[in-house]
């Protein structure tokens, strides 16, 4: 069976178009959800602020681009990588969404724990985490793609052990249940909190004869680590009607 290109065909017989990549990355610094942001150094909007990201290579995939990208605009490489959770969140198709010409746009989700300030390189003149609600407007849809993320997210804590891509390594249940009041924006009874993940095989995993973590007040919190599900059984419903 030949592989190869077709006798006859014309690859110009369609009008050719780029592809891009755009990351959403979200952290929580000082009981915030913060999203990654760059400030654009050329035209189109050039000074504006915009999620990190640019275009596919024609040799590497949609995932190389962005985690590329997000290393050469923000300088987040190394061990932050290792701690990036990178997950594909949908594609955007609107003609007119880039003025330059047609540009479909691959977007991806990153969640990392607290990270120092990032450094602008490659097309971006700066870089910085922004509270993920007070942005102000973004260029290109860009608005449209970090409340899609943000959606994503917040439905994922759900039923996945996601939450846990946000902590250190080793976290108290303090510092998890402010993750998801960070990102459902709700406040949550502690002591239910915690007996729903202790009860949930394989979400959390205890640190055995780990120093355990102060808070100032109160006994030392015990320590903990992501375990071994992907998955809530039980899902972890957000509570309604209990706003922050």
């Amino acid at each position: 069976m030949s592989t190869g290109v077709p006798e006859g065909y014309d690859p110009y017989a369609f009008e050719p178009f780029a592809v891009t990549v755009d990351l959403a990355v979200f952290t929580v610094r000082d009981g915030r959800l913060h999203v990654l942001l760059v400030e654009r150094g050329a035209d189109p909007y050039k000074g504006h602020w915009a999620l990190p990201g640019g275009f596919v290579l024609p040799r590497e995939s949609a995932e190389t681009a962005a985690r590329r990208e997000l290393a050469e605009e923000t300088g987040l490489t190394g061990g932050t990588a290792g701690a990036l959770h990178l997950e594909q969140l949908r594609t955007y198709t609107d003609p007119d969404r880039d003025p330059r010409m047609r540009v479909v746009s691959v977007a991806y989700a990153a969640l990392v724990p607290d990270l120092p300030e990032p450094r602008g390189g490659g097309d971006a003149a700066g870089a910085r985490w922004w509270d993920a609600g007070r942005t102000g407007p973004l260029a290109f849809d860009h608005d449209r793609i970090l409340a899609d993320a943000h959606d994503r997210i917040g439905a994922k804590l759900e039923y996945s052990c996601l939450a846990t891509a946000f902590c250190p390594p080793e976290f108290t249940l303090g510092e998890l249940q402010q993750v998801y009041e960070t990102v459902w924006g709700v406040e949550l009874d502690r002591p239910n909190f915690r007996r729903k993940v202790l009860t949930t095989p394989g979400f959390v995993q205890a640190v055995e004869g780990s120093p355990r973590r102060t808070g100032g007040r109160g006994k030392p919190a015990a320590l903990y680590r992501a375990g071994a599900a992907t998955a809530l059984h039980p899902p972890l419903l957000r509570p309604e009607g209990r706003s922050t």
